[in-house]
Order: C-alpha cells, then sequence, then structure tokens
C-alpha cells in the first residue's frame, strides 16, 4: 500500500464541549474522530463515491492520554491504515495544537456500504491508492 495521505482539521475547545470537571468530555473527542474522518473521505473523494457509498463505524479504541480545556487548540490528524474488503482501519490523533502534545489516539475500523441497498462493498483499489 502506498504511504497514507494524512488530513487535519483544527478547532478550538468551546463551553459546550466541557463536561462537570471542566475538561472536554470523552463523547466530543469521538464526534472529532468521526468529524476528522469524514472530512478527509470528502475532501478527496470523486463525488460519484460520494454520491454512491457511505461509511459506517464497525468499533473505536480510543486512548485518552491528556485533558484538554476551555479554549485549547486542538489538532485532529487521520489516515487510512489499511483497507480490508470492504473496511478500512483509520488511525486519528488529536494533540494540542501549541504544544503538540498527545491529547487523544484512536483507532477505528470502519465498514463502506452501497448507499442503495445498503450492502457493504469492497473497496475499489483506484480508492486505496488515493486515500
Amino acid at each position: 500500500m502506498p504511504e497514507p495521505k494524512v488530513f487535519q482539521m483544527e478547532f478550538s475547545v468551546q463551553s459546550s464541549d466541557l463536561d462537570e470537571m471542566n475538561h472536554v468530555n470523552n463523547v466530543n473527542y469521538l464526534q472529532w474522530i468521526q468529524d476528522v474522518a469524514k472530512g478527509h473521505w470528502e475532501q478527496e473523494a470523486k463525488q460519484e463515491w460520494l454520491d454512491q457509498y457511505a461509511w459506517v463505524a464497525l468499533s473505536h479504541h480510543i486512548e485518552y492520554k491528556k485533558p484538554s480545556f476551555l479554549g485549547d487548540k486542538l489538532k485532529a490528524m487521520t489516515h487510512v491504515h489499511e483497507f480490508s474488503g470492504p473496511k478500512s482501519h483509520r488511525l486519528v490523533r488529536i494533540v494540542n495544537a501549541d504544544t503538540e502534545q498527545l491529547i487523544v489516539q484512536s483507532s477505528s475500523w470502519w465498514c463502506m456500504v452501497d448507499k442503495e441497498s445498503g450492502r457493504p462493498i469492497r473497496v475499489p483499489d483506484e480508492m486505496a491508492n488515493l486515500y
């Protein structure tokens, strides 16, 4: 498989992201993991792929390394580690954009499905090579 293309996005922690301990709630990290994966897909995919296919999550393993707080600038980076049939294994790292300290890392398996039938469909080589 060719060298993976890393996609990244930056955002700041908002008050709505905080829990009762005044740090980012773990549920928000999962949302950001999904957001960066979707952003990567939408940026690289051909329009015909966007029209025909969707991705569904099969599993997420998330490791929380350090807390984030209101106003922190975060950077989420992702790439596809491997493709296998209809599945992709995606890695995400979220770091503090100012200090580069690792906040969260995740490993997720996604399954590509045909939007019309809802059935899994093998990832075409052309698509795998693009990512």
